[in-house]
């Protein structure tokens, strides 16, 4: 596998992402995109850390998989709390519990 082909499957990824971010509805499924830009990140990192020689790509990956691990336990605690209150997770249900 070259580097070309490693961002382009990178890129791939990371346009999924962004397209379903910007027309998704349901909170999540604006999760899982986020979660398909973050993996295309990481992609990227671990492409260029095995073409360039080095292990530094490699360590921010695995402490970008660690920050996404912890930002999808809040994301999913707060899909949780807008399905009690409201009965739903659609997204503009979510602007509506600012108060």
């Amino acid at each position: 596998m070259t580097l070309s082909t490693c961002l382009l499957l990178a890129t791939a990824l990371f346009s999924v992402g962004i397209y379903g971010l910007l027309t998704r509805r349901q909170v999540m499924a604006v999760l899982l995109c986020v979660e398909l830009m973050a993996n295309a990140a990481n992609i990227c990192f671990v492409a260029f850390s095995r073409f360039r020689g080095g292990v530094t790509g490699q360590v921010f990956a695995s402490f970008s998989i660690a920050i996404t691990v912890a930002e999808v336990a809040v994301g999913l605690a707060i899909v949780i709390l807008l399905y009690r209150t409201r009965g739903d997770t659609r997204l503009d249900l979510a602007s509506e519990m600012k108060e």
